[in-house]
């Protein structure tokens, strides 16, 4: 009994600590009154970084200690989950386990990141100390929601992300299209909050508790999936896929570009996963019902098609970044779709250390552009000297098998076999795609030590890819269920996604390689132009918006 009790107050300990940085940033943005706050800018912005950076430590810790007890300790994804000392029946509602803590260390991570730079960034702003508070509040909304092991505080840290949101989007108030974007983006995201809470209310109902261990283990106890267990299944792939920004709710986030860097960082880097973390937590609810997946598969595909053609012909380089997350977050949210979690959070991880470095360091996108440029202007010299480049079918094909052997390579050297589970063999077929259409562009260029160097890359590639899903898969794999869905279904996704990627391989290069007054010409126009979804939804959303 006292050993009992001592684990108890030990675990109680840890639950409370990694989420007291969190209330400390919601009670400093709660008690300190607006004016107060840009009156004493460097007070509140000094408070903010040094919470900011406690979480930070917290967070490194706490995964730290989940790794020593995965290595060598209990795989009970429960161990961290405690009640109240001394009685009571009801659980803490923090949730400790391999995916929320690796959430919880990236969200602390790109928080500092990002106040840190804000210091610099605003420094004589006359609102610096009103963003800090919000950002803080932001940050703290996320973390809880992140940390939360109950459906009631998982849906109130997700409206206190929005509205934190919302106001970093209205810091500049007096630019127009900066508040028509913000109150598009509280306009769509609406939608995503009424289908989660009704999935909420339907989860309660059905089961009887809200704890998200309950919820998980009276589910694993089904047979087969009850119409109420489907439709809240249903709804969390509904507000995950909206809150992402997938297809045709994307339209927002293009449009934030007037907001401040920091801001737009921390919206790219991690309030916009906020998607794919729930349905990454939720997994076990949402593959309850098999014929969801397909749905997010199928809305994912498209979503990631759509974008990176999209992208490809963008100028602005907030709105290219923009729809480079859109794209990130539809194949993030096929990864889901096909069952592979693992590889969804690693590939949620991955893209918030990337993007937040892309917004952060968007400055030097230009210079970047030149040296890409003179490259290209390099390689069309020598073209035009004489030394014509291998037909594309030709560095096509080669690319192909280079891409495979090096997947293949490192899947076989790290223990890592696909055909167990047939969506890791679409995902492979992925990879392989993305990885042989950059290297054709290289081996066309015919520069044998550039081909020498790209093939090395890829195999680098490929190897720190699997190395990342081996630790990202020791972390969650027990917090994650092990999808079967029936051969014939994903032999149907999987062609889905191959003619939405061999599509957008077809449309990248019939805009990027014609002339203006051709068919490709004109589907460059029509790209650059988002395909007009935006033009078609700002008449739905308009009445909701403001002018």
């Amino acid at each position: 009994m006292r050993l009992a009790l001592e684990a108890d107050l030990m675990a109680w300990t840890i639950l409370t600590i990694s989420a007291l940085p969190a209330v400390l940033l919601l009670a400093l943005a709660t008690v300190v009154p607006r004016r107060d706050a840009d009156a004493a800018p460097l007070a509140i912005r000094t408070w903010v970084t040094a919470l900011a950076t406690v979480q930070l430590a917290v967070a490194s810790v706490l995964t730290i200690g989940m790794a020593l007890r995965l290595a060598f300790g209990s795989s009970d994804p429960d161990a961290w989950h405690a009640g109240f000392p001394g009685g009571g029946s009801d659980p803490l509602p923090i949730y400790l386990d391999g995916v929320s803590t690796l959430m919880f260390l990236m969200v602390s991570f790109i928080g500092w990141v990002i106040c840190r730079y804000s210091v610099r960034y605003l420094d004589g702003d006359r609102s610096q100390g009103n963003y800090f508070l919000w950002t803080g509040f932001t940050l703290a909304a996320v973390a809880l929601m992140v940390l939360s092991g109950h459906l009631l505080l998982f849906y109130i840290a997700w409206l206190m992300t929005s509205i934190g949101l919302h106001h970093l989007l209205l810091h500049d108030s007096t630019r127009a299209a900066a508040v028509r974007a913000a109150w598009t983006k509280f306009a769509v995201i609406r939608i995503a909050d009424v289908a989660l809470a009704i999935a909420c209310i339907l989860l309660y109902r059905e089961f009887g508790t809200a704890y998200l261990s309950e919820l998980f283990t009276a589910v694993a106890d089904l047979s087969s999936a009850s119409v109420p267990l489907q439709t809240a299944a249903l709804l969390l792939v509904l507000a995950g896929a909206i809150k992402s920004a997938q297809f045709p709710f994307h339209t927002w986030l293009p449009q934030t570009l007037e907001t401040p860097t920091p801001v737009s960082a921390l919206m790219h880097a991690g309030i916009v996963n906020a998607g794919g973390y729930l349905l990454v937590r939720t997994s076990p609810i949402v593959s309850a019902a098999p014929w969801t997946l397909a749905v997010l598969a199928t809305i994912g595909a498209v979503t990631a098609c759509y974008a990176a053609v999209v992208m490809l012909t963008q100028t602005s380089v907030k709105k290219s970044l923009a729809y480079s997350t859109i794209a990130q977050m539809g194949f993030m949210m096929l990864q889901c779709g096909l069952g592979a979690f693992s590889a969804a959070l690693l590939h949620i991880l991955a893209h918030s250390m990337y993007k937040a470095h892309a917004f952060l360091g968007s400055g030097d996108a230009i210079a970047q552009r030149s040296r890409m440029g003179a490259v290209a202007g390099a390689r069309s010299d020598r073209k035009a000297d004489g030394g014509e480049a291998p037909r594309w079918v030709t560095t096509g094909l080669a690319a192909a098998g280079v891409s495979l052997g090096c997947l293949a390579l490192a899947s076989l050297t790290l223990g890592i076999n696909p055909s167990t589970k047939p969506g890791g063999l679409v995902l492979g077929a992925v990879l392989c795609l993305a990885i042989a259409h950059w290297l054709e562009k290289v081996y066309a260029s015919a520069d044998r030590r550039l081909v020498l160097q790209s093939s090395a890359f890829a195999l680098a590639l490929c190897f720190l890819y699997a190395f990342s899903y081996r630790i990202v898969d020791g972390f969650v794999a027990d917090s994650v269920p092990v999808v079967t869905l029936p051969v014939m279904q994903w032999a149907v996704i999987g062609s889905i996604i191959g003619c939405g990627f061999i599509s957008m391989l077809w449309t990248e290069r019939a805009t990027t390689r014609r002339g203006p007054e051709s068919r490709g010409g004109r589907w460059y126009v029509h790209a650059s132009n988002g395909f007009y979804v935006e033009s078609v939804l700002r008449r739905v959303f308009g009445s909701l918006s403001k002018s």
